[in-house]
């Protein structure tokens, strides 16, 4: 298995947050609980990132992997 993250897909994932509660993105792109962590990453030196919401609404997480403003969506799916 392979130490890079593979893109989920060319568009982020809109998710509904809570305020205080913490989210484990996926950082490998493997999971089937995109944008969230399923332990797929296992057996690679990728690990999950913790966000923590700071307020409650709607964000987008990253699906491309590419994002320079980890874990969320800065628009680098665009350029792939």
């Amino acid at each position: 298995m392979t130490d890079t993250p593979i893109p989920a897909q060319k568009a982020p994932y809109q998710a509904a947050v809570k305020a205080g509660r913490t989210y484990y993105w996926c950082a490998c792109g493997r999971s089937a609980k995109q944008p969230f962590c399923d332990g797929s990453h296992s057996g690679t030196d990728i690990v999950p990132l913790a966000w923590k919401a700071q307020a409650d609404g709607e964000v987008w997480f990253c699906g491309c992997k590419a994002t320079a403003e980890r874990p969320l969506c800065d628009g680098s799916h665009a350029s792939l």
